[in-house]
């Protein structure tokens, strides 16, 4: 039995999660049983929704509990196997990150190849991630061809790839808001952004009508605040915004005021509408194919920020909360 470091909520974080919020402990992982698979995780997903997860309150996925470990999107390899359909050696996308070793029925792991993208890709724009940014620009945005595009976050996992991806779905034109002039610098020159809003100089609004003087068709908001704000001020007629995330208020001990412009939307006959990638997975398959086509082209670039070791996959989510990383956020475990 393999001793195995998990990360564990141990209190229910009042505004920005500190530290102490959290514990590193160890334990012993069990051999697996008939059907069941033992994974050592190589790559752990950090996401911002983990952070509504620490909180006791009813959403659409459930709570971390006290005491015990977190959970969270992993790619990992097994090393003891009793199901004949997954294999010592093969390599598995499942859902039980932040520890080093998992145990699990081999039916709830996905055998992922390896060779034909790196492993921490299917954590990224081959995984959750990349279907969130496609599901939010095709199904939700309804994007089309010559749309003007505002992504919010998006030198973050999920704006970076629906940046890239609005160009390779035919927007005329993408803006990009990030923290900071290298973030902004990257939007122009990594990820292929039109125009980039650095929203730490202030004047959203000014900035964004500065970019898209024209107005904006499509919103895509990772944000909430005052990004949405400044959206639906920019938004063209029959403007569509997608909703994805708020992270502006993820730390908020009390509700946080909304826009103060939703007449507008009347006038302009916008639609905001919010959605959860669990709901698009009938468009799986369209989007792989389509990824798998763009990243070998290199029209769409996976930019990833790395921690290692479990000790410090605190260290991690809080960096990522404060805008750390660019790209998406993973922590990397050693064999």
């Amino acid at each position: 039995m393999p001793v195995s470091k998990e990360v564990h909520l141990v209190a229910r974080p009042d505004g920005e999660p500190k530290p102490e919020d959290f514990a590193v402990i160890e334990t012993n992982v069990d051999a697996p049983g008939p059907g069941q698979i033992q994974v050592r995780n190589d790559w752990i997903s950090v996401d911002p929704y983990m952070r509504g997860r620490m909180n006791d309150t009813k959403s659409y996925v459930a709570p971390f509990r006290l005491g015990e470990v977190m959970d969270g999107g992993a790619v990992g390899t097994v090393v003891a196997s009793e199901s004949p359909d997954v294999p010592v050696g093969a390599s598995v996308l499942h859902f039980q990150g932040w520890r080093q070793y998992a145990l699990m029925d081999a039916a709830r792991a996905k055998v992922v190849d390896t060779e034909a993208a790196p492993a921490q890709a299917y954590l990224s724009a081959l995984g959750m991630v990349g279907l969130t940014a496609y599901a939010g620009l095709t199904a939700i945005a309804e994007l089309k061809e010559g749309d003007v595009v505002f992504v919010s976050g998006a030198a973050g996992a999920v704006g970076s790839l629906a940046g890239q991806m609005a160009r390779q779905l035919g927007a005329s034109k993408v803006i990009g808001s990030a923290g900071g002039p290298e973030k902004k610098r990257r939007l122009l020159e990594e990820f292929g952004f039109d125009a980039a809003i650095d929203y730490r100089e202030g004047d959203l609004e000014g900035q964004l009508a500065e970019a898209a003087p024209d107005g904006i068709d499509v919103y895509f908001d990772n944000v909430g605040g005052d990004h949405l704000r400044a959206a639906i001020q920019g938004m063209r007629v029959h403007g569509r915004a997608a909703l994805c995330g708020a992270i502006s208020v993820y730390n908020d001990t009390e509700p946080a005021p909304g826009p103060d412009n939703l007449g507008l939307l009347v006038g302009k006959r916008v639609k905001l509408q919010g959605f959860l990638v669990g709901d698009h997975g009938d468009l799986a398959p369209e989007y792989y194919e389509r990824a798998a086509g763009w990243l070998a082209e290199g029209k769409l670039h996976s930019k990833v920020t790395v921690v290692d070791g479990i000790d410090n996959a605190v260290d991690a989510f809080l960096g990522m909360m404060r805008g750390a990383n660019t790209g998406k956020m993973l922590v990397r475990l050693p064999a």
